[in-house]
């Protein structure tokens, strides 16, 4: 099978898109990483800005959200000019494509374009040198999400 080629990423807008962000976060963390599906989806998707990435015939390859204001606070130590960057997943077929790095920057655009300083998120310990190649830099110590180890990392704009 041919990979599928990355048409772009956007902000996620209408009905559609954010069932297309939620069909990806369910076969990623529910279907292969076995999230219990009852806490993958959150009160903060209804704020939450999201964005997709797409190929270029239009079918979603990958998501992730960016929490801001009061929403993002208890994930960014309180600090109110930070965002959150969470609930990163790319399907499988598209993986090593560059649309995990593609996302992030489509996370940091919108960050930015919210008037923030920065992007925290909480990354899966095997996935660190992903992010730490992106800019983010680990703080605090190791602790469990979803049953897997994690830790804090930002990005300062």
């Amino acid at each position: 099978m041919t990979p599928p080629v990355l048409g772009g990423t956007r902000r996620a807008v209408g009905a559609d898109d954010r069932a297309a962000c939620f069909q990806v976060r369910k076969d990623v963390f529910v279907g292969e990483q076995n999230v219990p599906e009852e806490i993958e989806y959150d009160e903060h998707d209804a704020t939450a800005v999201h964005v997709l990435a797409v190929a270029a015939d239009g079918s979603a390859l990958g998501t992730g959200r960016l929490l801001h204001g009061p929403d993002a606070a208890g994930r960014t130590g309180g600090d109110l000019t930070v965002g959150s960057l969470g609930r990163l997943a790319v399907t499988r077929e598209a993986r090593g494509l560059g649309v995990g790095a593609a996302l992030v920057r489509a996370v940091e655009d919108e960050a930015r374009a919210l008037g923030l300083t920065g992007v925290d998120l909480h990354a899966q310990t095997l996935a660190l040198g992903f992010y730490e190649r992106l800019g983010y830099v680990a703080y605090g110590p190791e602790f469990p999400d979803a049953g897997m180890p994690h830790r804090a990392m930002r990005r300062t704009f």
